[in-house]
């Protein structure tokens, strides 16, 4: 049902300082606000840049939808890039940690801003940052998270031993926690407004239309028909299904 997650808002309190970290930090190019999808929201003070085919958005809170707080989200790196990772990031005097899942490597370190940013070794071409390949959202009931997404294509691969966390694989990884610390003391997100690709908004909003908390349909411009609508989940983040 969901095809691509075209972006990823974060909420920030000083966009020059975001801008520095993850245009100079993290070398990521920056993408053009006419470039940006046109079903996402605008702030008057925000920067995006390119995670692969992701937007990763970070704005000031000077309207709804704000952008997550303190959320873990992970990018991928090509995997022989990772030690020159490790390094650069070490010696720009970053705490880092280190999780190896299969043969694969994850670096954590934190911005600015508190979110959790996970640097994974992904079978992607590069060079640098190429994709959003996991989101982490806080949720109130695991079991109803659960049921949301699955509604929208989710589908469940893990559950945490102790039950306070599930994953699911879709346009990405999804993994709900309920409040706790994760790997790295990383929490997550609250009130992330995610977009996602899909030829059919409507049909996607249908799909949890009695589990929704707010529906708005979006202006489609000069082109007519409805190519975007916008839900809050009942955890308060804010999901846009909009046309490729």
């Amino acid at each position: 049902m969901l095809s691509g997650l075209s972006w990823l808002a974060l909420e920030v309190k000083d966009v020059a300082a975001a801008r520095a970290f993850y245009g100079e930090t993290l070398a990521m190019d920056a993408v053009a606000d006419g470039s940006l999808p046109a079903a996402l929201a605008r702030a008057d003070d925000q920067v995006a840049f390119a995670a692969g085919d992701t937007a990763l958005v970070l704005r000031r809170p000077d309207a709804v939808p704000r952008g997550g707080l303190h959320t873990h989200y992970a990018m991928s790196i090509p995997s022989d890039e990772y030690d020159e990772w490790w390094r650069a990031l070490e010696d720009a005097g970053f705490a880092l940690d280190e999780h190896v899942f299969g043969d694969a490597r994850s670096l954590y370190c934190y911005d600015d801003d508190g979110n959790c940013v996970e640097l994974g070794q992904t079978d992607v071409d590069g060079p640098g940052i190429d994709g959003v390949f996991e989101v982490v959202l806080e949720v109130a009931d695991l079991d109803a998270a659960e049921a949301f997404y699955a509604a929208l294509g989710f589908e469940t691969v893990d559950r945490g031993a102790d039950r306070e966390r599930v994953r699911m694989h879709g346009p990405m990884a999804l993994e709900l926690w309920e409040p706790h610390l994760g790997l790295a003391d990383a929490r997550g997100g609250v009130h992330v407004d995610l977009g996602f690709e899909t030829e059919a908004p409507e049909r996607a909003a249908n799909a949890v239309e009695d589990r929704i908390t707010d529906r708005e349909s979006l202006d489609a411009g000069a082109g007519g028909g409805e190519r975007a609508v916008r839900v809050r989940d009942p955890d308060g983040h804010v999901l846009t299904f909009h046309e490729p």
